[in-house]
């Protein structure tokens, strides 16, 4: 529990450090305080997650994302300004890692040394974590659009990025989530048939997850094609992901906490 408090309380005092006051003296003090954070947070993992097995239960799994999520923004903004999207992401993070206190259910996986499962888990989680820095990216977006246009926003930030390398950032992340999405539903089908003998079921896990990838995919399309973008991408993302959260954490959250099944 101990470890817990510290990682939260380290992503969310950055975060309101940051909604304070912005500035550039701060940024590398950030940049190593969010870096201590990941690694506590990869030490608090090891520890909650490898034990007895693969405890993929729901905080876990959740915490688990937010961890990569986290890792992926701070290895972006090694290169671009991207140090607003902090105020969205570290909060979240540090609310999930306090939810590993609240909702410590176990949900052990005994086919952890598969390697179907290993490749499938690995891809899932990682395409998870893109889509939901993509979509916190997203809303950063649309805070910066509407300040550009001077409009009301329910949030104020000290400061945004340029809109231009925001929609060229949001638009790789997408198609590499894409890819990877791709490939944890084909490593799906694979898993199920290896281990049990039969193609993957359409339950509504599945379901929305594929109507997931063809929102996103039809995004891609039209991005390239059409030349969509603005606010068009950014409603598209969005769907995108909450159809892929109903998928993932949706049930886990039914099953585990709702009906406390493993």
């Amino acid at each position: 529990m101990t470890l817990n408090l510290l990682v939260a309380f380290i992503y969310i005092a950055i975060a309101i450090d940051f909604w304070r006051n912005d500035s550039e003296a701060k940024k590398n003090w950030h940049r190593y305080a969010i870096l201590i954070g990941l690694l506590l947070h990869a030490l608090l993992l090891n520890n909650t997650l490898f034990h007895d097995g693969l405890n993929l239960g729901f905080a876990n799994a959740l915490s688990a994302t937010l961890w990569l999520t986290v890792l992926i923004y701070w290895i972006f903004s090694l290169k671009q300004n991207l140090r607003a999207l902090q105020a969205f992401a570290l909060p979240v993070a540090g609310l999930c890692v306090l939810l590993q206190i609240i909702l410590p259910e176990s949900h052990l996986l005994g086919y952890i040394n598969t390697p179907y499962f290993t490749t499938h888990i690995t891809i899932a989680m990682l395409a998870y974590s893109l889509f939901t820095f993509a979509a916190l990216h997203a809303l950063l977006m649309s805070l910066a659009e509407r300040k550009l246009h001077n409009q009301t926003s329910w949030i104020t930030l000290p400061s945004f990025p340029p809109l231009l390398p925001m929609e060229t950032l949001l638009f790789r992340v997408i198609g590499l989530g894409f890819l990877l999405l791709t490939l944890t539903l084909i490593s799906g089908v694979l898993f199920s048939e290896a281990l049990f003998n039969q193609a993957m079921k359409f339950n509504h896990k599945n379901i929305f997850a594929m109507l997931s990838w063809l929102i996103y995919g039809g995004l891609l399309l039209g991005h390239f094609q059409f030349g969509w973008r603005g606010r068009k991408a950014i409603r598209w993302t969005l769907t995108g992901f909450l159809l892929l959260l109903l998928a993932y954490a949706g049930s886990k959250f039914v099953l585990e906490i709702l009906l406390h099944r493993t």
